[in-house]
């Protein structure tokens, strides 16, 4: 979508819709507003310009202060469309809570079923790629988040922390959003059921090898043992030829 010209509400400078504070004035023109695409939305809209949903946030009152992990700002509490969030005003990045990112992915899955999933997983990054990689510390707990592909398969490295929540940084949660609408997390389901049942037959295969390796065809009075290795042969042959 092109984006279009408007004026900043402080001082009347011009400033592109894609813009999320005005290069006069430095005023916030952007905030995450979005409720069904956590799209970044320009102040004053009435719907996003990403999806088309109706804007849908609050400012959440009394929240506890927690510092921004990336820039160390303090993080303003927000609501958007019922999903408690934490929204750094300086670097725009978000932090959702274990909870709220459980009843977002989820919320998703449902649209991707009511809807199908007509867009196709994105394969690629969007090229931002972080020249400097840098651990986050969580700001519940303060000990470095663990850096992850979300999914497996999204192309979104996200910063986690495991018991408190993870740290999205400008525009990421939009984008993993769509990757659950279209499907990403069935695909990345199916992916690590396929993934099991390799590493099983691997197991199995390495188990029959091993037990024919340890029984030698060495004819003897004792025949138990070539029996073995022949039971195990046996057994081999038949996960290979199993479908």
């Amino acid at each position: 979508m092109p984006a279009e010209t408007l004026n900043c509400p402080m001082c009347g400078a011009p400033a592109s819709s894609e813009a999320t504070c005005c290069e006069h004035c430095g005023a916030r023109l952007a905030t995450v507003a979005c409720p069904s695409c956590f799209g970044m939305i320009f102040v004053g809209a009435k719907f996003c310009s990403h999806c088309g949903a109706r804007a849908d946030r609050t400012e959440a009152e009394g929240a506890v202060s927690q510092p921004c992990p990336r820039c160390r700002a303090k993080m303003n509490g927000v609501v958007i469309g019922g999903v408690n969030l934490r929204e750094c005003p300086r670097c725009e990045g978000i932090w959702a809570e274990a909870s709220s990112l459980e009843q977002i992915c989820a919320d998703r899955e449902k649209q991707a079923a009511v809807l199908g999933m007509a867009n196709p997983i994105p394969e690629t990054s969007d090229g931002s790629i972080e020249q400097k990689i840098r651990y986050l510390p969580c700001p519940a707990c303060n000990k470095l988040m663990n850096r992850v592909n979300f999914a497996h398969c999204s192309h979104v490295i996200v910063d986690v922390c495991n018991p408190h929540g993870t740290w999205f940084d400008k525009d990421e949660l939009r984008r993993i959003v769509e990757f659950i609408r279209s499907g990403g997390l069935e695909t990345a389901r199916t992916r690590e059921i396929a993934d099991l049942e390799a590493e099983r037959r691997r197991l199995k295969t390495a188990q029959t090898t091993s037990a024919w390796n340890s029984s030698p065809p060495v004819r003897s009075s004792n025949y138990g043992d070539w029996d073995i290795g022949i039971s195990a042969a046996a057994e081999f042959l038949n996960f290979l030829f199993r479908k």
